[in-house]
């Protein structure tokens, strides 16, 4: 694996590890999003595991157990946090549940009074409950999942539109290179915002209609950078040489030019994944993101702001937002630090 890694490569990684914010931030995010990703198995209201009767169960990523299963006496899903109170009598009988034993759709009304509810260990409720009663720790969790699958699937595909055809019009220019920048001038000037509220208001909308509307306006701004650089790069000697040797377009482009113009694609990777985020953060605020009840930190944002007898509410949303924008940051400077083959700055 390591004879894959070039050395100039094996350089610029150990520069963004000497660079400790940018490191460490990278380590906290990739944290964050490996629980996020396991978020059923310590934020779920399904058991971890039951032994009921001789039996094992993994109910979290099984199929609906009812609760006549264990002898509840009803056909609907086992309620995990009954059950467990049910087998407490029971030493051969037990029920493991996640630390968070609610999901981030479930309300709870058993504490007599009106939500939203302040933090509480008695009933799990470790950030509170929102005005609905749903957690607002799972909430938060399956809220950042949604975000963060929103960012990378939007990148991944706006940035492959744009360097591709960044790369086609800087290699090729002429009328292809004129026809493509007319339609950017003219496509940049539709309203993104007019346009989210148009489709919402004619469709139901989902995360797939958001990812497809970020990259039909997402794919533009990386298509500049690309065009540029191509047009810098396909006059340099060892492009000029590889075509006096018979390569085609695609291995030019794939073999030449992408190699050495990652740089720009790795530098703005993070800064357009802070964007992403703040965008979904943003429309789910407006109240023109994702329908209710999806998870989602904009619309626990505008709870927050209009529940500010409960602070807890806002407290937790403005810093999970805070804290995930603020590392992705860091991660953005390090990079851009560590890819930058003119390294003027030293960072202890």
């Amino acid at each position: 694996m390591a004879s894959l890694i070039s050395e100039l490569t094996r350089k610029k990684l150990r520069r963004f590890r000497a660079i400790k914010r940018g490191y460490y931030a990278f380590c906290l995010f990739a944290l964050m999003v490996l629980l996020a990703l396991c978020a059923e198995l310590w934020a779920n209201n399904r058991a971890l595991l039951v032994k009921y009767e001789g039996r094992i169960y993994f109910p979290t990523y099984g199929a609906v157990i009812t609760g006549d299963t264990f002898g509840l006496g009803y056909r609907y899903e086992t309620n995990y946090r009954e059950l467990k109170k049910v087998l407490a009598e029971r030493p051969d009988d037990w029920v493991l549940l996640p630390p968070v034993p609610w999901s981030p759709y479930e309300q709870d009304y058993s504490t007599g009074s009106f939500p939203p509810n302040a933090p509480s260990l008695e009933s799990r409720h470790f950030l509170g409950t929102d005005n609905s009663g749903r957690d607002i720790l799972a909430r938060l969790v399956y809220g950042f999942r949604t975000a963060v699958g929103f960012a990378f699937i939007a990148l991944t595909a706006s940035y492959t539109i744009g360097v591709i055809i960044g790369c086609l019009m800087g290699f090729l220019g002429g009328k292809f290179d004129l026809i493509f920048q007319r339609f950017i001038e003219i496509w940049s000037q539709v309203p993104f915002l007019y346009v989210i509220m148009i489709l919402v208001s004619l469709t139901q909308p989902n995360f797939t209609l958001f990812v497809a509307i970020n990259v039909l306006f997402g794919w533009m701004g990386i298509t500049w950078y690309m065009r540029t650089l191509t047009y810098k790069e396909k006059a340099r000697d060892y492009i000029l040489a590889a075509r006096a040797q018979g390569a085609g377009l695609l291995r030019i482009i794939v073999h030449h030019i992408l190699p050495n113009t990652l740089v720009m694609i790795v530098t703005l990777a993070p800064f357009t994944v802070v964007a992403n985020i703040s965008l979904l953060t943003a429309l789910d605020y407006l109240g023109f993101g994702l329908a209710p009840p999806t998870p989602s930190w904009g619309e626990l944002l505008r709870q927050g702001v209009n529940n500010l007898d409960a602070p807890w509410i806002v407290a937790s949303v403005v810093t999970a937002v805070s804290l995930v924008l603020i590392t992705v940051s860091f991660i953005g400077e390090a990079i851009r630090e560590a890819f930058d083959p003119k390294h003027f700055s030293r960072y202890e």
